[in-house]
């Protein structure tokens, strides 16, 4: 029984030891990771702008006379052409006041016939001494004053003729016409409550105000150029709508408005769109994309690259000898599956695609290199 049991100790002896046989510990395999290398390009700065259509310019219809309100010939919220017929004021008032004009002409033009007259037979008397140089003197004044008279008289006249047009309000541009608060009967005109009847907006064209911020117009201008000349500042400017259609025609460049807003810091750039078939109208919603200034240098890599805690970017870089290392970087503008690098990385450095989830800071890994164009087509940048 003692023997069985000394057996049975060696044997669990034997066992617990390994019977002194050692067998080393293996290895974990190294990570392979597919890695891209950071590339340098030029990129355009792209901004989006939020603001509404306008009318390329109003016309406001305003009576230059007074008077009662006889017709109105156009409809409200319709097209109208130029020189077409929009009101009309009753010019009975303005009629008589010409005609009394007209009378008046006609007896300074009678007066001046009798002066001529008077003149021209005292002219001969006074050179042989009939008259003296003094009632020669009177005749002549009298005959300046009629013809005083009579271009006062015509002065009048035409002006009572051009109030009497004026009651005939047409308007001076092609466009779309406003709803009148003025009704017919009703007093109108300067120093009444209807002093503007009603306002022609031109829609063959029309403009959105972009508001850039100075420091990045900066940038994209320079400091050389004066601020009111930004003809090339803006290119490829595109109008999507409200419905997210973009508008067939391509933007272009307005003018540069002559101040600074001091509550937002922006620049005020007007930009025009034609609108031949009048689709759009003013007021209605506008989101403007266009490249801000020349295209700029910068650092690119695949978007997969960028690992995002927070509003924490980082990288993974991988070194000349194969280990891997954690950087924040400071993101610049996406293009499509491609992205900008403002900060944190330089050109040339080889990041991981692919495999970050497994990472650690100084971790060696078997990198597999794709091509620098692993991050897709090239589309335009849009900056938010």
């Amino acid at each position: 029984m003692s023997r069985f049991r000394f057996c049975f100790i060696g044997v669990l002896a034997c066992l617990s030891s390994g019977c002194g046989k050692h067998r080393p510990a293996q290895e974990a395999p190294l990570l392979t990771v597919e890695t891209v290398q950071a590339v340098a390009d030029r990129v355009p700065l792209r901004m989006r702008f939020i603001g509404t259509l306008a009318s390329n310019f109003d016309a406001v219809i305003q009576p230059r006379v007074n008077g009662y309100l006889l017709s109105t010939a156009y409809e409200s919220g319709s097209p109208v052409r130029k020189g077409q017929l929009l009101f009309t004021i009753d010019p009975a008032q303005l009629s008589t006041s010409m005609l009394e004009a007209q009378a008046s002409l006609e007896s300074a033009r009678a007066q001046l016939a009798e002066a001529r007259n008077n003149y021209e037979r005292a002219v001969p008397l006074a050179k042989i001494d009939a008259i003296s140089a003094a009632q020669l003197d009177q005749y002549t004044a009298r005959y300046k004053a009629a013809e005083a008279s009579v271009r006062s008289m015509e002065q009048a006249l035409r002006s009572a003729e051009m109030n009497v047009g004026y009651t005939e309000l047409r308007s001076p541009i092609d466009g779309i016409a406003a709803n009148t608060q003025a009704h017919i009967g009703d007093y109108v005109g300067p120093g009444t409550q209807f002093e503007i009847l009603t306002t022609v907006s031109n829609i063959d064209t029309l403009t959105v105000d972009l508001a850039i911020p100075v420091a990045q117009y900066l940038e994209a201008a320079g400091r050389d150029k004066p601020v009111y000349d930004n003809d090339g500042l803006l290119t490829d400017i595109r109008l999507t709508l409200s419905d997210g259609e973009v508008y067939s025609q391509a933007g272009r460049y307005g003018y540069t408005r002559k101040d600074i807003s001091s509550t937002t810091g922006t620049i005020v750039v007007v930009v025009r769109f034609a609108n031949p078939g009048q689709r759009l109208k003013p007021g209605e919603f506008a989101r403007v994309d266009a490249q801000v200034g020349p295209s700029r240098p910068t650092i690119v890599v695949p978007s997969r690259c960028i690992d995002q805690t927070q509003d924490i970017y980082s990288v993974w870089v991988v070194g000349p000898d194969s280990t891997v290392s954690y950087r924040r970087v400071t993101l610049g503008e996406t293009i499509g599956e491609r992205q900008c690098i403002d900060e944190g990385l330089a050109a040339g450095e080889w990041v991981v695609l692919t495999g970050s989830q497994k990472l650690r800071n100084g971790a060696k890994v078997v990198p597999v290199e794709q091509p620098s164009d692993a991050g897709g087509p090239q589309t335009t940048p849009i900056q938010q």
